[in-house]
């Protein structure tokens, strides 16, 4: 009986290890929310600091990056004029740029911003700059005349 007892003490503790490790790894990860509200304060900074300070802070500053959320610009015609987790990208023309599973992420977030004006592009996969692995993710953009700014939250 006592073998017993301690195998579900054991067992009880194994199962609340992996509820807090769960619990740690989301708290690693951005919100739905909290990606909705970074592109609202990068909007807000955009029309207030104008674009080209804006772009440099969202790219290589500290204010708009936040554990995996992070804030990306694009004109309308794909080309990436601020990236907050690969600087790398800044002055491409990505309008091609592809999922692993051939989803057009660019053109996704054009058709959002000149149809909606704002709103989730969700479905697709992109590279997690913290886990460093391909992931699940969802976009948050709003059009700001001729760009979009976006936020997205990565799904594991």
């Amino acid at each position: 009986m006592k073998i017993l007892s301690v195998l579900k003490v054991l067992l009880s503790v194994t199962v609340m290890s992996f509820a807090m490790a769960g619990v740690a790894h989301a708290a690693d990860q951005g919100t739905a929310a909290e990606a909705e509200a970074m592109v609202k304060k990068a909007v807000v900074y955009l029309k207030a600091n104008g674009p080209e300070k804006s772009y440099e802070e969202f790219t290589n500053g500290k204010s708009f990056k936040d554990r995996d959320l992070y804030i990306i610009v694009y004109d309308l015609n794909g080309k990436n004029l601020a990236q907050g987790a690969n600087p790398k990208l800044v002055g491409k023309d990505l309008i091609g740029l592809k999922d692993p599973d051939g989803k057009p992420l660019i053109q996704m977030f054009i058709d959002l911003a000149k149809t909606k004006g704002k709103g989730w592009v969700e479905g697709y996969k992109f590279l997690n700059p913290v886990s460093q692995k391909m992931e699940g993710k969802a976009m948050y953009l709003e059009r700001v005349g001729d760009t979009l700014v976006g936020c997205g939250i990565y799904k594991g």
